[in-house]
């Protein structure tokens, strides 16, 4: 099987231009292709993983990734998917974001002799003259079109800037310098992204020509990738610091039994024909298959030792109650009150299970709290500093949050 192929039955790949000549460029590995990520926050997030994966799967195959960090287009922000416009970062944060980003990647895709590139759209959109820029690109971009994308349609209503409007300049205009400066012959984005690439695909042949070999491919699903790394509490991070290699290894073993095929297939780097095995499994085979996924993608960010150690964790916490590696939450002094005392809201607000005493009431209301293994049923029951001394206690909340909660 091609390296295209494998692609194809993965589910990665959506929509393409020039089929034929992706396909040999990829299958031979003469791709030098790049993927963007927004540097929004010091960290990336599970919605980035099929964009990763993907990359790693292609250089394996000899084609050289470019990851290209928005420097330049994070100061504008993309409007994509946005229904409001996103808070412009300064350039010491999108630089240390961009930093910590490559730390990150590196254990996906190998940086070393040449065999791949991270590069920084700041360097070029940065020193544009405006009037130039507007005077050489803007006449190879009809307003009508734009206005049409699904990325602008979206924002109309409620109201788009002009400083979001230039995204789609930008965005092509990387395309156009990835390729004059690295001979950058393809890119890779999500599905809402379409438009966006179809503009630097055509820029490039406008000013170049015709025979001029850009081409794009979007990912299949991309934009319910980037839902992945969103949750209730926020955004399941890469970072272990922002979340634990439990907490990440909790998340993939909690997808929907309709999904979990699907991730495997996208995800990880298991032999298809192991794969294919697994779509007839049912009931506690899906279990199982879960618990495949879980190891395989914490191993690929944490590390293997890590990855073990939430898994026996996750078992530990199921068949016991408890979990050595689970996350864990100090309470301090200030946490109770003048008696000595924290009610079950307040409990989860101090551990972060909840951002509101009115969401944990919920939460114990609809019965999803638990304290070893006890379903707490009334949102005012109290608990002393007694209760949390030694090994403390393990607070659940729903079927996939989890704090070990003990003294400070």
């Amino acid at each position: 099987m091609t390296i295209f192929d494998e692609l194809k039955e993965r589910g990665l790949l959506a929509q393409l231009t020039d089929e034929e000549e992706i396909k040999e460029l990829i299958n031979n590995g003469k791709a030098t292709f790049y993927i963007g990520f927004d540097p929004t926050a010091d960290s990336l997030h599970v919605g980035h993983f099929m964009a990763l994966c993907l990359m790693k799967r292609l250089q394996e195959a000899g084609n050289k990734p470019i990851a290209l960090v928005g420097g330049g287009t994070g100061m504008i922000g993309d409007p994509s998917g946005r229904s409001d416009l996103r808070q412009v970062m300064t350039k010491e944060t999108i630089e240390h974001n961009c930093e910590c980003f490559k730390k990150q990647m590196e254990k996906f895709i190998d940086f070393s002799d040449g065999k791949a590139m991270m590069v920084n759209n700041a360097d070029w959109l940065l020193d544009l003259n405006y009037v130039e820029f507007i005077r050489d690109i803007g006449p190879h971009f009809s307003v009508n079109n734009m206005l049409r994308a699904e990325c602008y349609k979206q924002r109309m209503e409620k109201g788009l800037t002009f400083l979001e409007f230039n995204y789609m300049l930008m965005q092509s205009y990387d395309f156009y310098e990835l390729f004059q400066r690295y001979g950058c012959n393809m890119q890779f984005g999500g599905d809402d992204q379409w438009s966006n690439m179809l503009g630097g695909t055509e820029l490039i042949r406008r000013k170049l020509g015709k025979d001029a070999y850009a081409m794009t491919i979007t990912l299949l699903l991309n934009s319910e990738g980037k839902k992945m790394g969103k949750t209730q509490k926020g955004a399941v991070w890469l970072d272990p610091e922002k979340t634990s290699p439990f907490e990440f290894y909790q998340y993939w073993r909690n997808v929907d039994d309709a999904d979990v095929i699907r991730c495997i297939k996208m995800l990880t780097f298991l032999p298809l024909e192991e794969i294919r095995k697994m779509e007839s499994w049912e009931g506690a085979e899906l279990n199982k298959a879960k618990e495949i996924l879980a190891y395989e993608l914490t191993s690929l960010v944490h590390g293997k030792e890590e990855a073990s150690k939430a898994q026996e964790s996750a078992k530990a916490l199921f068949s016991q109650g408890f979990a050595a590696n689970m996350p864990e939450s100090a309470l301090k002094d200030t946490d109770f009150n003048e008696e000595g005392n924290i009610d079950i809201c307040g409990l989860m607000v101090a551990t972060g299970l909840v951002s509101s005493r009115s969401e944990g009431r919920r939460a114990v209301e609809q019965g999803g709290v638990t304290v070893n293994d006890e379903k707490i049923t009334d949102f005012k029951a109290q608990f002393k500093k007694a209760d949390f001394e030694g090994d403390g206690i393990v607070l659940k909340k729903g079927k996939k949050n989890f704090r070990k909660v003990f003294l400070g």
